[in-house]
């Protein structure tokens, strides 16, 4: 019992266990803080990773818009719905979702 309570009096001991209670829980760089920070590094990588498919992809598709003509043309009848002097575009829109009336009752 006295060494129990002799290593509870030793001033290293409360120190160590004060800095350590400072150093995970009160510190800016306390568990939660690692944590959160863990978690909003793993989002950006993945983030990166995307964007750099994306570029990858524009800049594919840019070096075959300069490259081939008929990839352009067919690019802005597409996006940008061009289109020749003598001919007309429909644009075609499909509807989602659409009910019958049996279907209400």
């Amino acid at each position: 019992m006295t060494r129990a309570f002799n290593l509870i009096k030793n001033k290293y001991l409360i120190a160590g266990i004060a800095f350590l209670t400072w150093m995970l829980f009160f510190d800016r760089n306390d568990l939660m803080s690692q944590y959160e920070y863990r978690q909003q590094l793993t989002k950006l990588e993945a983030e990166k990773e995307f964007y750099t498919i994306e570029s990858g992809k524009t800049v594919k598709d840019l070096t075959e818009l300069t490259t081939d003509r008929s990839k352009l043309e067919k690019f802005a009848r597409e996006k940008y719905l061009m289109k020749k002097e003598n001919e007309d575009v429909f644009v075609i829109i499909k509807e989602e979702g659409k009910k019958d009336k049996s279907s209400l009752f």
